[in-house]
């Protein structure tokens, strides 16, 4: 089932698959599951800031994991019935892509495991002597478009 994705129409084939139409790359396989950089991760589909590499940890389930957003109003949840089980969906709030999925065995304070896929994000380096909001609205404007 498509997602009511309203983002960047210049995707490439498995990035839509992704973030429209709710798929899941293989594990163990995204460019961004062992990035160790300093900066924020965005919404592939249009750019807006939703998590800081801060945040970032190795769960060891093979797709970038976060135990926080940078924001709670920068993601939407849903929950997810297919597959023949109950998860919880996480999509970008602002063009409503499909990005992973959210469950409660992460790490503390928040127990949170943000599982997201590699494709339905850009990394935004960090910018010396700028603040990683600054470094994800340096690459295309605020994300707020």
């Amino acid at each position: 089932m498509a997602t009511d994705y309203r983002g960047r129409q210049d995707l490439t084939p498995e990035q839509d698959f992704i973030c429209r139409l709710q798929g899941t790359e293989p594990p163990f396989t995204g460019r961004w599951l062992h990035q160790k950089g300093e900066g924020v991760y965005a919404c592939v589909g249009c750019g807006a800031a939703l998590f800081d590499s801060s945040a970032k940890f190795d769960s060891g389930c093979g797709w970038p994991s976060f135990w926080r957003a940078l924001a709670d109003s920068c993601l939407r949840e849903l929950r997810d019935t297919s597959h023949g089980m109950v998860r919880t969906e996480v999509r970008c709030a602002a063009c409503d892509a499909h990005l992973g999925h959210v469950f409660p065995d992460g790490p503390q304070p928040t127990g949170l495991r943000y599982c997201i896929n590699s494709l339905a994000l850009d990394f935004l380096a960090a910018v010396k002597g700028k603040s990683l909001a600054a470094a994800a609205i340096a690459k295309d404007g605020p994300a707020t478009r």
